[in-house]
């Protein structure tokens, strides 16, 4: 069991990262100001899942492969690359009508967490990120340290639902003024698909 000083710590660092703005912030915010406050959550709640992947990584070893395999490494990040880019096309293609309900189809929901989801699995710098964080708050003399990676993973899993979940309903305020707007909704489609290959392109350029 991690000690209550070290997880207070370990809080206090993971909200200091999750409130720095990058690619994921401005991921939610994106999608929530398309598609409202629940797509938001959504796409929140499977970025957070993908924290857990990461984390098992850790604990079980995987992560070692990505930090010692180029070759794992290209083949992961370039297939998350493709498949922002993909992400791109269709925010490209988007129509006006899309954006016309108060909240996204049922059908839509499940594949905005997987969309969040993907995208935080996809990115194998986040492995060897925790690879290098994760450690530092785990000590053997607390017990079973695969326990320990989990309870951080929790945590962190914890910490990036409050923060962006934040940004979603933030964001998702914007939507009566976007469906008021049809210049603003293809606008920000346009917006939402330029991220996406802003992001496919720092994941394509990173290095180990």
């Amino acid at each position: 069991m991690i000690p209550f000083d070290t997880a207070l710590l370990f809080v206090s660092v993971g909200l200091a990262l999750a409130l720095v703005p990058g690619p994921d912030n401005i991921f939610v915010l994106t999608q929530s100001a398309l598609h409202g406050k629940i797509a938001g959550v959504a796409v929140t709640l499977g970025l957070a899942s993908g924290l857990l992947f990461h984390t098992t990584a850790v604990a079980l070893g995987v992560a070692v492969i990505f930090q010692t395999s180029q070759y794992a490494f290209v083949v992961l990040k370039y297939a998350g690359a493709a498949y922002l880019l993909y992400l791109a096309w269709n925010a490209f293609k988007a129509s006006k009508s899309q954006l016309d309900d108060d909240r996204p189809p049922a059908e839509t929901v499940p594949k905005l967490y997987l969309r969040g989801l993907i995208m935080n699995i996809a990115n194998p710098k986040i492995t060897i990120f925790f690879l290098a964080f994760l450690p530092q708050f785990v000590d053997p003399l607390h017990g079973s340290l695969v326990a320990q990676f989990y309870q951080l993973g929790a945590l962190m899993f914890i910490i990036t639902v409050i923060v962006f979940g934040v940004v979603a309903f933030a964001a998702g305020a914007l939507g009566d003024w976007l469906k008021a707007s049809p210049k603003a909704q293809i606008w920000i489609n346009r917006v939402s698909g330029l991220v996406f290959i802003a992001l496919a392109a720092k994941l394509v350029s990173t290095n180990k």
